[in-house]
């Protein structure tokens, strides 16, 4: 039996206002090949339509899979110079067109990231720095989500206006917001680039984490982490809603 070999496995395609189809591109990975079609659908509005043709998947299919995927995307993003606020920017604009869904398979999920490591981030709006987000107690949907990482790119942004930020700050430090302002979280910040971001949302929200990743390590004796950290150990995890990806946010602000 002749073995078809992994490179080029998933092929994205276009089809175009007239019902031509078109080649984008090949790649090895199905969650690379999700991400550029994320990335494309996230450009201006348009009447085309993109998919990705291959091996169904999933890649992702544990609390796990998603960790090593989101933290190897965090750490390519950091090491290029991606910031927070640009990573944060970006995943909102890339998570637009998936708005509509309650649940999103792992691989979606991963592709997201990994196309908000790719894409411009949209320009920050001085609307975001002004509005009023309604504080979310309990995530349901997209909109809280969306409250959420708009309340943090706001707070990054008020961060900015003091200035660099010393190295005390990753003790954990408020957001040093304007009088009056309604943010959706005011939980303290202790992360500050995607790589942390990511790595700590994904260890509180789902964890996923081994310690022979060499980043974190159980929490010793009576010393408690700001939240109750998920269960040790790799568990299947077939979709997230919104509010599971608004905890993921929360925690890689908060968590450490």
């Amino acid at each position: 039996m002749t073995t078809v070999p992994d490179v080029t496995r998933w092929m994205v395609w276009r089809q175009d206002d007239n019902g031509n189809r078109y080649p984008v591109g090949g790649y090895d990975d199905r969650i690379d090949a999700l991400a550029r079609v994320l990335a494309l659908e996230s450009g201006v509005v348009h009447k085309q339509t993109y998919w990705v043709d291959g091996p169904p998947g999933p890649v992702c299919a544990t609390n796990r899979d998603l960790y090593v995927r989101l933290v190897d995307a965090g750490e390519r993003m950091t090491d290029s110079g991606r910031t927070l606020d640009g990573f944060l920017r970006a995943w909102w604009l890339v998570a637009r067109p998936l708005a509509g869904r309650r649940e999103l398979d792992l691989d979606t999920v991963a592709a997201m990231v990994v196309a908000a490591g790719t894409v411009p981030p949209p320009p920050l709006l001085t609307s975001w720095r002004t509005a009023e987000f309604a504080h979310v107690d309990e995530p349901a949907d997209h909109a809280d989500w969306e409250r959420i990482v708009l309340s943090q790119i706001a707070d990054l942004a008020d961060f900015a206006d003091q200035g660099p930020l010393d190295e005390h700050a990753y003790f954990g430090v408020d957001a040093p917001r304007p009088a009056g302002c309604v943010r959706a979280t005011d939980r303290r910040w202790y992360n500050f680039d995607p790589r942390g971001y990511l790595e700590c949302g994904m260890a509180g929200a789902l964890g996923g984490w081994d310690e022979a990743d060499g980043l974190r390590v159980p929490v010793p004796g009576p010393v408690l982490p700001l939240r109750p950290e998920p269960a040790p150990g790799e568990r299947p995890l077939p979709t997230l809603t919104w509010a599971d990806l608004a905890d993921l946010a929360i925690c890689g602000q908060e968590y450490e």
